[in-house]
């Protein structure tokens, strides 16, 4: 199991750049399809902004690991057993790289739950393939009809 993280280190702040792209092109490819805001998508959630937010957020590098194999390709970020975000480079995905930072999360960081929106049947399976399930629990997405459902190892 350890060789199977050999990638898998601890954030730095010069990582931040490169996982704020990662993020922004993960939505814009995932949730922007059904969201179509371009005001938010294009306007708000750009890498200047999202690097703002995480230059103001407290813990943000200090509870995210990056998989780098000489380039960051992908991250996850884990909080009080909360998986809070899991991207990998959307050019780079079905290789593993996002198996592998997820079992990170859950077996190193402790990730046991997290949230994922309602009409992306692609990331249920994801997430189902490796161990978690889908529970009761659902919450809207701010001012939207969308739903978040909560997962759990």
């Amino acid at each position: 199991m350890e060789n199977s993280f050999a990638q898998i280190r601890p954030a730095r702040a010069e990582d931040l750049n490169r996982i704020a792209e990662i993020e922004i092109f993960d939505y814009r490819m995932f949730f922007y399809p059904i969201f179509r805001s371009d005001a938010y998508y294009f306007g708000e959630k750009t890498v200047p902004k999202l690097l703002t937010f995480y230059a103001n957020e407290p813990g943000i590098v200090e509870h995210t690991v990056v998989y780098d194999d000489g380039v960051v390709k992908g991250f996850v970020r884990v909080k009080d057993g909360e998986i809070e975000k899991l991207f990998v480079e959307p050019v780079l995905q079905d290789r593993g790289i996002g198996g592998v930072l997820l079992r990170y999360a859950a077996d190193v960081l402790g990730g046991r739950r997290l949230w994922v929106l309602e009409k992306n049947p692609r990331a249920i399976r994801f997430y189902e393939r490796h161990g978690f399930h889908l529970t009761e629990r659902k919450k809207r997405v701010d001012d939207t009809n969308e739903y978040l459902l909560l997962m759990e190892l």
